[in-house]
């Protein structure tokens, strides 16, 4: 019993600071060939950016002008509209654009987001492909920072960071924990590759998406398709994409439920990518970053029951339990309290809870057979 204490308090542990060391320690001991400074604009390479919609009739108008408003030479870059097979005017209003050159495709069915890109993609001729959804606002100098990075020959795509707007105007999100979350990102970006990019804004190599699996999500996919070419999905700290914060905690409860859902999927459909031998530190840092962080929720409920049956052995094993009795009061009072959600620490606490109920949640629906196939953006 007391064994399975320490392997389970290892398991609730590992993702987020043994996984975390680690990878800090590998990524100092390699060296890689960065991009340069900006290139003339002769190199900038041709990008096609891809605007993935369903039904965004309200925001598509904004959305477009925003992209047309991006610096970038108009002879190198492509700009299309994928419908998802949208049922209001988003095609009508999109069209509207056809003389400033965006392009309006429609999916033949309504496969789901992956589906919709695949339909734009048979049709895209840049070199590089840029896929955005309509939620994101770009940067005017956002593409030509992000191109910089395809210099670099072992780069196969690049993710932009996320950033939230709060009803405000003001900078949103989760503090510490997605501070946390970049870093992790910009080691493993480091090492071996990022696992999965930021789905709303990234970008990659025309002939890294030749294999498009449309039911697996995109951002995954085209990390796993960079690691099977020998190359890397990199972080890009200075590319960012912009969000208004979603102020529904249910809305934003159920969006990380859909997420880790897909990944789950993406994951049983592609299982080679657990292999060592063939994908090296890449599955290491899958097996650590997804599937231990997965697993998470159900070693801290294990971990519980087997502390109240060692608590009356008194020591480390009765301050554990008193401990997590602690944690998770934390966590239930502030779901109750919004001014104690509002202290850094107890913000914090409660934010980890609620991502380890969805993780539990999101893996109890693949169990029971729950898919994630076709895509209803978040209304923000």
């Amino acid at each position: 019993m007391q064994l399975l204490f320490w392997l389970l308090l290892f398991g609730a542990v590992y993702s987020y600071f043994v996984y975390p060391i680690l990878l800090w320690v590998l990524s100092r001991l390699q060296t890689r060939s960065r991009a340069g400074a900006d290139a003339a604009a002769a190199e900038w390479p041709s990008l096609t950016l891809i605007v993935t919609a369903y039904n965004e009739e309200k925001r598509i108008r904004a959305k477009i002008q925003n992209t047309l408003a991006i610096d970038y030479p108009p002879d190198r870059l492509e700009l299309i509209v994928a419908s998802d097979c949208s049922s209001d005017a988003t095609e009508s209003i999109a069209a509207e654009f056809a003389a400033n050159g965006v392009r309006v495709v429609r999916a033949a069915e309504r496969l789901g987001k992956e589906n919709a890109q695949l339909t734009a993609l048979r049709q895209a001729r840049g070199d590089i492909v840029v896929f955005s959804d309509v939620a994101t606002e770009i940067p005017p100098d956002a593409l030509r920072r992000l191109a910089r990075y395809f210099a670099a020959a072992d780069v196969g795509a690049v993710s932009s960071e996320d950033r939230f707007i709060g009803s405000d105007g003001a900078m949103a999100g989760e503090g510490a924990y997605v501070r946390y979350e970049m870093w992790l990102r910009r080691m493993e970006s480091e090492l071996a590759g990022l696992v999965g990019l930021s789905g709303s804004f990234f970008a990659a190599r025309k002939q890294i998406c030749a294999q498009w699996d449309i039911l697996s999500p995109s951002d995954f996919n085209t990390a796993l398709n960079c690691a099977r070419a020998g190359m890397r999905a990199v972080t890009s700290p200075d590319v960012l994409g912009y969000y208004k914060d979603l102020q529904d905690p249910r809305k934003e409860y159920q969006r990380k439920v859909r997420t880790v859902l897909r990944g789950i999927t993406a994951i049983a459909r592609h299982p080679d990518v657990l292999n060592p031998l063939r994908f090296g530190l890449f599955a290491w840092q899958v097996w650590s970053h997804k599937i231990m962080r997965w697993l998470v929720p159900y070693f801290l409920a294990a971990l519980l029951l087997v502390s109240v049956a060692l608590a009356t052995r008194g020591g480390i094993y009765f301050a554990a339990l008193l401990g997590q009795f602690a944690f998770y009061g934390v966590a239930l009072l502030s779901h109750f309290s919004q001014a104690l959600r509002r202290q850094p620490l107890a913000k914090l606490v409660y934010f980890f809870v609620q991502v380890n109920i969805g993780l539990a949640d999101a893996s109890l629906r693949f169990l029971s057979g729950q898919r994630m196939a076709t895509w209803q953006p978040s209304a923000r």
